[in-house]
């Protein structure tokens, strides 16, 4: 669903192009429509965040160059729409995952419009930016569960490529071994809910939102793919050609706005949550200090890797043909627009993973450096936690403590996001039990 842009007077200036026609050049006044999709939290940076921020707004007025500059932000629900306003002229800046893009970058060039990659927003390298999840009260509890059973998600999405690859895995055909829904988050949300659908695949942040209300948990971490997925932003070639300083000025944004959030990642979160509507322990779930997804616009190789491998699995699904990644990849400026810092952001690691409390009333959060030490501090705290995070055992990916499937194997307490990555510990170590959150809570204390 397609929400009205907060300043209705952002007008464009040409039916045919968002930031004015070649033939406007010289028009005194620019209007710059950016999509983003503010629920799609691992796009802040580019959207939300940067929105409130404002910071994309101060550089085009730092430009002087005799143009007044305007920000049309006009936010969707995925990526589709904005490819389609784009290929349309009518978006010039775009933000989307993985998936969304390579169809980007193939419509585009169907249509003779083509688009550009310039950065990236959020990324997690082992792809646990997508969960699925299942009822709270599901007896399903693996993977070769859903075979012959109904699945929702969204064709096309990084979610859909995360079902797709865990059930081949699995040794599910995904065409033929299941139900698939081809739906929108929300209705496959509703549909979990209703009991109209098994399972729900889906991206960021929609499992961990599903899980944190109590209508979900989760059956599979997509990190247990171990292949990288992220979001990222396009903007179309016309317009790059034509406005290079304000695609600059919009990444030196990002890249400030990126720098806002990790210095300020419970600020940001609840930011975010003001704007979107999300609860602001969901948010920092995925864009906290050690959260699921980490934010660096540098264009990393081992993500460029990553989206070549995403084609064959659209090819597959005859959304898209071949597509030429490094002819979509344009790195050139947001290397200009960030200069001798882009090294340094092509070459940072992601943070390394840590269990994390989050106390009612405080402004910010207490680390620890084991699940243990946390459980040890929730336990003394009990009615003064607002939120408690730990890392999978196995994939490093960020959960609520309390959702957790939770291992005991002599003194130590290991959370896990599903419950086949636990019984594969399980298996594995002779004497290792699971125990629930109550148990491990006791046992800490």
């Amino acid at each position: 669903m397609k929400i009205k842009p907060v300043v209705a007077t952002f007008l464009l200036l040409s039916p045919l192009t968002a930031c004015g026609s070649a033939q406007a050049g010289d028009s005194s006044t620019v209007t710059v429509t950016v999509g983003y999709q503010s629920k799609t939290i691992n796009t802040v940076t580019a959207g939300t965040l940067l929105r409130s921020l404002g910071y994309f707004e101060k550089q085009l007025a730092s430009l002087h160059d005799g143009r007044t500059y305007k920000v049309d932000w006009q936010d969707y629900a995925t990526g589709a729409p904005i490819t389609a306003q784009m290929t349309a002229g009518k978006i010039d800046i775009g933000s989307m995952g993985d998936f969304p893009l390579l169809i980007n970058a193939a419509r585009g060039k169907q249509l003779g419009k083509p688009t550009h990659l310039v950065s990236v927003t959020g990324y997690n390298l082992r792809g646990g930016l997508n969960t699925i999840v299942t009822a709270p009260d599901s007896k399903l509890a693996s993977l070769g569960d859903l075979k012959g059973r109904k699945v929702s998600t969204s064709v096309g999405s990084a979610a859909d490529g995360t079902l797709v690859r865990a059930l081949q895995r699995a040794g599910i055909d995904p065409d033929k071994g299941i139900e698939k829904l081809n739906q929108q988050p929300a209705v496959g949300a509703s549909a979990l809910s209703a009991g109209s659908t098994d399972a729900l695949s889906q991206f960021v942040a929609w499992p961990g939102l599903l899980t944190y209300q109590g209508k979900a948990k989760a059956l599979y971490d997509g990190a247990e793919l171990n292949l990288p997925t992220f979001h990222g932003v396009t903007a179309r070639e016309d317009f790059a050609e034509q406005r290079p300083a304000v695609l600059e000025a919009f990444l030196k944004a990002q890249a400030e706005a990126t720098d806002y959030l990790d210095a300020h990642p419970v600020a940001a979160a609840e930011s975010v949550a003001k704007a979107t509507g999300l609860p602001p322990e969901v948010v920092y779930l995925y864009n906290g200090a050690h959260g699921i997804s980490t934010f660096d616009p540098a264009l990393k190789p081992q993500l460029v890797s990553a989206l070549k491998q995403d084609v064959s699995v659209l090819k597959a699904a005859k959304l898209t043909g071949d597509i030429d990644v490094d002819a979509f990849v344009d790195d050139h400026y947001v290397r200009k627009a960030l200069g001798s810092g882009y090294a340094k952001r092509l070459a940072a690691a992601p943070a390394a993973s840590a269990s994390e409390v989050w106390p009612k009333g405080a402004t910010g959060t207490q680390s620890f450096k084991t699940p243990v030490e946390l459980l040890k501090y929730v336990s003394a705290h009990q009615n003064g936690i607002r939120a408690a995070y730990v890392p999978d055992a196995t994939t490093g990916t960020l959960w609520f403590a309390d959702k957790a499937v939770w291992v005991a194997d002599g003194d130590r307490l290991l959370p896990f996001v599903a419950p086949e990555t636990a019984r594969a510990y399980v298996g594995a170590h002779a004497g290792a039990r699971t125990v629930t959150y109550p148990q491990a809570l006791e046992q800490a204390s």
